[in-house]
């Protein structure tokens, strides 16, 4: 397994879980208790798809997350709550240190900060599984055998968290004379909140971000949303400006070799699903596993066909969801309720009488 976290410890303390007698590697190049960013946030449907596949993990995961019961969406200094739609969230650093926990409780082996260079140092596996993110190494030892796509998408985003505590899941939109900014916004723990801000390109530029450096950049954002930060300040955790990378593999595995999670494909941050489609695949790849012991190959024909249609219509969702927020500038000027149904309607997975029964 080259990846540490969280589709690689996942799905290591599932197949270990399956088979006692499974010799699980598992090759993370940060330390262990090192990661990047703040919180992850989960949708009540993708928990339930958690609890419905594997309970146990459920119910381990649950007392550490924070959870609230709708969406808010803050446009024109007007809040406007969105029923119907729970959510919880976890520091990802918690949530990688959990999960490391239960495969380590099973007998996995983690090696910490060892970089993987080249797969010839596994030429004994049986089965080699890449869930090394955007960056895969696994993927580009491959060359052109999964058929990758790659596409830089334009708007920019900076991850920060803070100590001010949100009630809720909320996306907060803010205009000053460089353009328009969305913050979004959601606590993860008792005493922090994810604060993650995205701008269209002009904006980023008329703001001069290109310039500024970490301090600067934060005072910037402080001062755009001082109204909803009430005084508490931006944390910076190897924060800066990127475009979110589109990922996509025509070919899910070769030979003894397959993807999952972000090395396999990405869903815009928008949607909240990255997570969850990192575990789920996971869940996928080992229910495959079962289904034919015997024949790697077979097993990995077989993952793809339980998870692409599903993994294929999130994705879907996530690129509308992008291209909308791409084009939010034009849509500030719409009233907040007008503004807020455009936001819930952005990729044609909610339609006027589901909003009916959840608004």
């Amino acid at each position: 397994m080259i990846g540490g976290g969280p589709a690689g410890p996942y799905f290591s303390y599932l197949l270990k879980r399956e088979n006692a007698a499974n010799e699980i590697r598992v090759y993370e190049q940060n330390p262990r208790h090192a990661t990047f960013g703040f919180g992850v946030v989960f949708s009540d449907r993708a928990l339930e798809f958690l609890r419905h596949d594997d309970e146990d993990t459920f119910e381990y995961l649950m007392p550490h997350m924070e959870s609230w019961p709708d969406l808010k969406i803050v446009h024109q200094d007007e809040p406007i709550p969105i029923e119907g739609n729970g959510f919880a969230a976890i520091g990802r650093l918690s949530l990688l240190n959990l999960l490391q926990q239960r495969a380590l409780g099973r007998g996995v082996e983690i090696a910490f900060e060892h970089a993987v260079g080249s797969l010839s140092e596994f030429e004994d596996a049986d089965l080699i599984v890449g869930a090394d993110g955007v960056s895969s190494v696994v993927r580009r030892s491959h060359g052109a055998a999964f058929r990758a796509s790659h596409k830089q998408l334009d708007n920019y985003f900076v991850w920060y968290g803070t100590t001010k505590l949100f009630d809720s899941l909320s996306l907060t939109f803010r205009a000053n004379h460089d353009g328009v900014f969305c913050a979004h916004h959601y606590r993860y723990s008792p005493t922090m909140s994810t604060f993650l801000i995205e701008c269209d390109r002009a904006s980023w530029q008329r703001a001069g971000f290109e310039r500024t450096d970490d301090a600067a950049t934060r005072a910037y954002v402080e001062e755009v949303f001082a109204a909803d930060l009430d005084g508490h300040s931006l944390v910076s955790n190897n924060s800066s400006w990127r475009r979110f990378q589109l990922i996509w593999n025509d070919v899910w595995s070769d030979g003894r070799t397959v993807l999952i999670g972000d090395a396999l494909h990405t869903a815009h941050f928008s949607i909240g699903s990255g997570t969850r489609l990192a575990m789920e695949d996971a869940i996928a790849l080992c229910q495959a596993l079962r289904e034919e012991p015997s024949d790697v190959r077979a097993a990995l024909v077989r993952y793809e066909a339980i998870r692409r249609p599903p993994v294929e219509t999130i994705v879907r969702a996530a690129g509308a969801s992008a291209r909308w927020y791409e084009r939010m500038a034009e849509t500030t000027q719409l009233s907040p309720y007008d503004f807020a149904y455009a936001y819930m309607t952005r990729t044609g997975r909610v339609s006027d009488q589901k909003l009916q029964r959840i608004a």
